[in-house]
């Protein structure tokens, strides 16, 4: 298993653990927001396989009590649950990042117990869902038994929606919230631009805006909150 980017130890991308995060390479969607195109592509080139991983995280043993797999999609790959199994019995917990189009691995991964956080990307509402993918088709009912095994299920989870002005309004996030009704938490983070965006021209939304979102949200998830706005 190709690993495609190593950051070997984060304070943000597991919540209460320091972590390393790993990215896996390709991905089924095509955000246009996306902060890790190069990933999403397959255009970045491999940095270690799964035995140069579990080599490094053994020596960081008492370092690190954390992981935290990203991409890209992490459930394009049929053989992670392994590679999870050996991480795990070296005593490291897992977070794993989703866009949720993937139910039936994340059901495995959920029901042996392999993550202890999982952070689910909630792209628009349903009738948006596949251009803000940047698909010509979705399966929503993917999308949906993903968001049941998670609200459904013992490990802990949350929601997340990189709000970009060109492609989230109001009237989103109540269909959002509709989706995602009865959550344990959910974030709006707010997109920034960077070179590794592959369209131009897209813009946060206002501060005033996301805080507007937030509340609607509010109405159907007890634990909203803000990522990445100065209010």
């Amino acid at each position: 298993m190709k690993i495609h980017g190593l950051q070997k130890m984060t304070l943000l991308d597991f919540p209460g653990r320091v972590a390393c995060t790993v990215f896996l390479g390709g991905c089924d969607f095509r955000c246009p927001f996306c902060h890790n195109f190069e990933l999403a592509d397959g255009t970045a080139q491999p940095v270690m396989d799964d035995e140069e991983l579990l080599a490094f995280l053994k020596k960081r043993r008492g370092l690190l009590d954390g992981v935290a797999f990203t991409g890209g999609e992490p459930l394009l790959y049929r053989e992670l649950p392994e590679l999870l199994r050996k991480i795990r019995e070296l005593g490291f917990a897992v977070k794993l990042d989703t866009n949720g189009a993937h139910p039936a691995l994340l059901r495995q991964i959920l029901e042996e117990g392999l993550a202890d956080y999982v952070a689910m990307d909630i792209k628009n509402s349903p009738a948006k869902y596949a251009v803000t993918c940047g698909v010509e088709r979705l399966d929503m009912d993917a999308i949906r038994e993903s968001i049941s095994l998670l609200m459904n299920g013992v490990t802990d989870y949350e929601f997340r929606t990189t709000v970009v002005a060109e492609f989230h309004e109001a009237a989103d996030f109540e269909e959002m919230g509709k989706l995602i009704a009865g959550a344990k938490r959910y974030f709006l983070q707010c997109f920034t631009d960077r070179d590794t965006v592959p369209f131009e021209g897209l813009h946060a939304p206002s501060a005033e805006q996301l805080q507007e979102y937030a509340r609607i949200a509010s109405g159907y998830v007890g634990d909203v909150q803000l990522r990445g706005v100065d209010l």
